[in-house]
């Protein structure tokens, strides 16, 4: 089998000085992973897991501490050159060009950085932007447009030398929910439209993850901590019990006393202070401890709203092996 990408053992260490001390951060230690063509690859994990470090590598925009990696077989660093003409890059809330250009204008420019001829850019510019639905914004400057409409334009710079393999860092961060959905349907779109297409997206939304991977790789304080495809990582934690309870609001300190009880395997939470509310995503041993956090919820002088239990998605997955939600990184 040919590989899009592949890594082996790829370790970065940022190093900095604070008040006269070294303080080292191992942003990704020892990570293998290996990415078919044809594949749309997800990498998960929270901010500061080391996602934007990992792309930034396979991109040739920094160099590893120690370990090897290949895209499309080229070295990052030995053939630098050849891989960035088959690569590109979108990262969400990243500025797609110049300001005082139109959003026309800034496709045209990098198209004459990729060196493409006058007629074949003209044609993929108009393309794209009937793709992307900018085609009546092709004249706009770029500072007059939304997040969303900058977030669209990004990835169509992105596709403007026709890459053979597209780098998404969060390409939704920041969107509101129509236009991630345009985008994540675009995506869909582009890897199936041409043979050997591949996509490695970074992201921490799990409903992302889940609705566009191929396979997903769990990442967290940089190491690979589960690879596989979405529907096996789920049977992973199949002998569990996953539960969604809804109470009365709680602060972070009562929320830690819950986690103490034994036979939570991990806990999420998120508060809705405008309902005056806390949901409670539990992955447990066995459904018999249902009784002891009810209890102890009870204790802590909250009620139960509600109390449902959920099939396995990434999230309890992620849950299960870190111990803890994205949302509470």
């Amino acid at each position: 089998m040919s590989f899009s990408i592949e890594t082996y053992d790829l370790t970065r260490i940022f190093k900095s000085k604070q008040s006269g001390k070294i303080n080292i951060v191992k942003a990704l230690d020892n990570v293998n992973l290996k990415v078919s063509k044809g594949e749309l690859f997800g990498l998960l994990g929270p901010n500061g897991a080391g996602k934007t470090t990992l792309i930034k590598i396979l991109c040739t925009l920094l160099f590893p501490t120690s370990g090897k990696a290949y895209v499309n077989g080229y070295d990052i660093l030995k053939e630098t050159s050849k891989i960035r003409e088959i690569i590109n890059v979108a990262s969400g809330g990243e500025t797609p060009g110049y300001g005082i250009l139109t959003v026309k204008e800034n496709l045209w420019f990098f198209s004459q950085l990729y060196g493409i001829p006058n007629k074949i850019a003209k044609e993929r510019i108009n393309e794209l932007l009937e793709i992307v639905d900018l085609k009546d914004k092709a004249n706009e400057r770029l500072n007059k447009l939304s997040s969303g409409m900058k977030q669209k334009l990004n990835i169509a710079r992105s596709l403007i030398n026709d890459p053979q393999i597209l780098f998404l860092d969060e390409p939704t961060l920041g969107l509101d929910v129509i236009s991630a959905h345009q985008i994540r349907e675009y995506i869909k779109f582009w890897i199936k439209e041409k043979e050997n297409r591949t996509v490695f997206l970074t992201t921490h939304y799990m409903a992302e993850a889940e609705e566009l991977c191929d396979r997903v790789a769990i990442i967290n304080e940089g190491k690979i901590v589960a690879c596989d495809t979405p529907e096996n990582l789920k049977k992973m934690v199949s002998k569990g019990s996953s539960f969604e309870i809804e109470i009365a609001y709680i602060n972070d300190e009562k929320i830690n006393l819950l986690k103490s009880l034994k036979g939570i395997i991990a806990l999420s939470f998120n508060h809705k202070i405008d309902k005056n509310l806390t949901i409670i995503k539990i992955v447990v041993e066995n459904e018999s401890i249902i009784s002891d956090v009810i209890s102890m919820i009870l204790n802590l002088k909250s009620k139960v709203i509600s109390l449902k239990k959920i099939e396995p998605t990434l999230e309890t997955v992620f849950m299960s092996l870190v111990g803890k939600g994205l949302e509470n990184d």
